[in-house]
């Protein structure tokens, strides 16, 4: 009986010590780093690569995490998974030029060709405008702008000189144009980031019903890659959805992965 406890206290030993040694891992540097994950993609292992840049994702997203993500996915012939990846990284990063154009470069790998709504050039030329940054750097644009317009503001009215004072006039009003902007144009992007409904298809092929009904009538076939965006999400088991160029239907939620 007392070889048993001893034997069972042994035993409890050895589990504990595995479970503490799990524990200390990812401190004694074996953790995952964005370096190995890198190195792993330069030497051609796409799948660990994939599977490294997965586990950083855990831990906390990010733009460049996406898009190599997606990149690594792009050269393992993974073509749906990197357009969800890089659609993501452009989510955190609309001003990205590398994640643009990679995003568009596999878009144009895919079966469907959608080509948008025409909409006013005014309207074009303001999202433009708003993506221009990111909502960081038009936070960081509207404190500085808001600091100026102060600094401006003392010159005007503390300075002997005319020409003082209308510079810190004219300037403290322009800043706080810049301040007011840059506010406001970091808040849509937010409200962008937050309201996007866009989805990606990942089934090979699927048929957009009229009504959400496996039984009710096919409007068009859309294949994987193909963006749309969920419109009505009140039924568990389909999904209102609509392109770019207007069309609208339902789909079953299951062929689906939201951005």
């Amino acid at each position: 009986m007392k070889m048993m406890t001893i034997k069972h206290l042994h035993t409890l030993r050895n589990g504990f010590c595995l479970t503490l040694f799990a524990l200390l891992l990812p401190m004694m540097g074996w953790a995952v780093t964005k370096q190995n994950a890198d190195d792993a993609y330069v030497k051609g292992g796409y799948q660990q690569a994939i599977a490294d840049y997965k586990e950083l994702l855990r831990k906390g997203a990010s733009a460049s995490l996406f898009y190599n993500l997606g990149n690594a996915y792009y050269r393992s012939d993974s073509l749906t998974q990197a357009i969800l990846c890089y659609e993501r990284a452009a989510r955190l990063a609309p001003a990205d030029d590398d994640i643009r154009f990679n995003l568009q470069f596999a878009r144009s790998k895919t079966i469907d060709k959608v080509t948008p709504v025409s909409e006013m050039f005014f309207v074009t030329w303001y999202h433009s405008l708003v993506n221009l940054w990111g909502v960081d750097t038009w936070a960081t644009l509207s404190v500085v702008g808001l600091l100026l317009s102060l600094l401006l503001l003392l010159a005007y009215l503390f300075a002997s000189s005319v020409g003082f004072r209308k510079i810190g006039f004219f300037g403290s009003i322009a800043f706080v144009v810049v301040f007011l902007l840059s506010n406001l144009f970091a808040y849509q992007q937010k409200q962008m980031m937050v309201n996007d409904s866009g989805a990606i298809i990942i089934s090979p092929s699927v048929s957009v019903k009229k009504t959400p009904d496996s039984k009710g009538a096919d409007v068009f076939v859309l294949h994987e890659g193909t963006r749309v965006d969920i419109t009505d999400c009140s039924m568990k088991q389909w999904r209102g959805v609509k392109l770019a160029d207007g069309r609208e239907g339902w789909l079953s939620a299951d062929v689906l992965e939201q951005i």
